[in-house]
């Protein structure tokens, strides 16, 4: 019998009493508030903590309102960590601030929404905790509420978010009136009985549910807005980087039996998906600021995220958002030392451009140690799907961008030992941690569907665009300032003028004051 309560389920309280004082000192120096907010985070990680080693002890806990299994606690545990280093940032970041005392006690309710959407034991939960999410982040955008800037950001942000709860209301209505339930884990049940037919209705939800995640992670073409949150606070941008946005995917995760039934919405997560990674990491190496250039990395990484879903690798999937998280909550409160780091050199030393035979080699080079490396770890640990399989050649087309500097003409003797180096750990690394992810996640998710015809087409069509995109970032020195790309190089630093194109429907040009 399942237990009905965890110790995790205490953490959102813990931050909801403290961010209640907020109310009463909101301004500037608000006293013992923010000793007492980072005191919370680190209470709300204890109890984390404390959540896992009862999930060790005792099993999995079904609540009413939240939930304790592998990928709850796991996501408790993240947000809870990043949730306490971004309290612990903000106590200096913010001093002086007219509104101190009230970033504080919005940016705990926030985590606290955030706790809430992740360990949510059914679908009405999740969608009332992605609404808080959503009213929430609003606010924390509009911390200067006087720049236009982030008037249009938090404008955007709003109706591509509450699109995404809509949706989201929507499918919860029709799967609780057809399957009588809106509990997750009895429609992960439902849906993992061999041949049960969800019908129109079940079919039509899950579409639903993966446009609301879709939206959430600002997949490609709504993606703008992400790119425009810079001007709130930083530990605002850490805390939507590193958290806020894997709502999408932690949805996808939850709910990967129900999505799974349908390879359409398999299909479609991962040409989206496919697509906005590659749309998002051109962008990127055009950007000149480093905070949009860490947008723009979100961007890719969400539609990689996407494309990982799709393929029916959940497991790596969560795996994916825990590393991208610790890595991108770091990058955000760091980027300031980078740029003085940047700033203190006198000048860049010399930089070895490959060209188009030291690329070639370079991706020889790469995909035989792929091949030898994943016929050990198929021998030792068993075979691996085709999507495994396929997701790892994908990977190793960067790491054939690492090797293709060493084999560069003017590359010194010492980068090309480097380079290999870093490609056989990368390698080693991609199936080790794949192992760990099996062990952990794996009982606990479906399994990737054998592929078919549409399965089959999804992951060639994959592998070619992931392998011409990567062919072109190895060759980017070559061509990106060369007079005939100058004109595609300013496309692509404007992301293609989608952003304006957004701005102009639903007249985000337009700015008005906010309280």
């Amino acid at each position: 019998m399942l237990s009905t309560f965890s110790l995790t389920f205490l953490a959102p309280i813990a931050l909801l009493f403290v961010a209640m004082l907020a109310v009463t000192t909101p301004g500037r120096r608000p006293g013992a508030l923010p000793q007492l907010s980072e005191l919370a985070a680190l209470a709300a990680l204890a109890l984390a903590v404390g959540g896992m080693i009862q999930f060790l002890l005792t099993g999995p806990a079904d609540g009413i309102v939240l939930r304790a299994d592998q990928v709850s606690i796991t996501m408790a545990l993240l947000v809870t960590f990043i949730g306490w280093i971004v309290m612990r940032y903000s106590r200096t970041y913010l001093v002086g601030e007219a509104r101190e005392g009230l970033f504080h006690g919005q940016m705990l309710i926030n985590l606290a929404a955030v706790l809430v959407f992740v360990q949510a034991a059914s679908l009405p939960i999740m969608l009332l905790a992605s609404i808080a999410i959503g009213l929430g982040l609003r606010r924390l955008l509009l911390f200067y509420p006087d720049r236009p800037e982030a008037q249009r950001a938090a404008t955007k942000f709003s109706l591509v978010w509450h699109a995404g709860d809509a949706a989201l209301l929507t499918a919860t209505a029709l799967l609780m009136l057809h399957f009588g339930t809106g509990n997750l884990l009895e429609l992960t049940s439902i849906a993992s009985v061999e041949d049960a037919g969800l019908g129109l209705a079940g079919g039509f939800a899950v579409g639903l549910i993966v446009l609301a995640a879709l939206l959430k992670t600002a997949a490609f073409p709504l993606h703008g807005w992400l790119t425009e949150v810079m001007e709130a606070p930083t530990p605002v941008s850490a805390l939507l980087h590193a958290g806020i946005i894997n709502a999408g995917g932690v949805l996808l995760i939850t709910c990967a039996a129900l999505i799974q039934t349908s390879p359409g919405a398999m299909a479609t997560l991962v040409m989206i998906g496919g697509f906005t990674a590659l749309f998002g990491a051109a962008v990127m190496l055009t950007q000149s600021a480093i905070k949009t250039s860490l947008a723009w990395s979100t961007v890719s990484q969400m539609g990689f995220l996407l494309l990982q879903c799709g393929l029916g690798l959940w497991a790596l999937a969560l795996l994916h958002i825990v590393a991208h998280s610790l890595y991108k909550a770091h990058a955000f409160l760091s980027s300031g030392g980078a740029v003085q780091a940047v700033a203190s050199l006198r000048r860049p030393g010399p930089v070895a451009v490959p060209n188009v035979s030291a690329v070639l080699k370079s991706f020889g080079m790469a995909l035989a140690l792929y091949a030898v490396t994943a016929t050990f770890f198929t021998i030792v640990l068993g075979p691996k799907t085709a999507q495994a399989l396929a997701l790892g050649a994908i990977l190793i087309f960067g790491v054939a961008y690492l090797v293709a500097q060493g084999l560069a003409d003017q590359a010194p003797t010492d980068l090309t030992k480097r380079t290999v180096t870093a490609s056989l750990v990368a390698t080693l690394a991609y199936f080790t941690f794949q192992a760990i992810a099996d062990t952990i996640w794996g009982p606990s998710l479906p399994a990737a569907p054998v592929p078919g015809p549409l399965e089959w087409a999804m992951i060639l069509l994959a592998l070619l665009s992931f392998g011409l995109i990567a062919f072109a970032q190895a060759l980017f020195p070559l061509w990106a300032h060369h007079p005939a790309t100058a004109g595609l190089r300013v496309h692509l630093a404007n992301g293609l003028y989608l952003n304006a194109l957004l701005d102009r429907t639903i007249g985000g040009f337009r700015t008005k004051s906010f309280d």
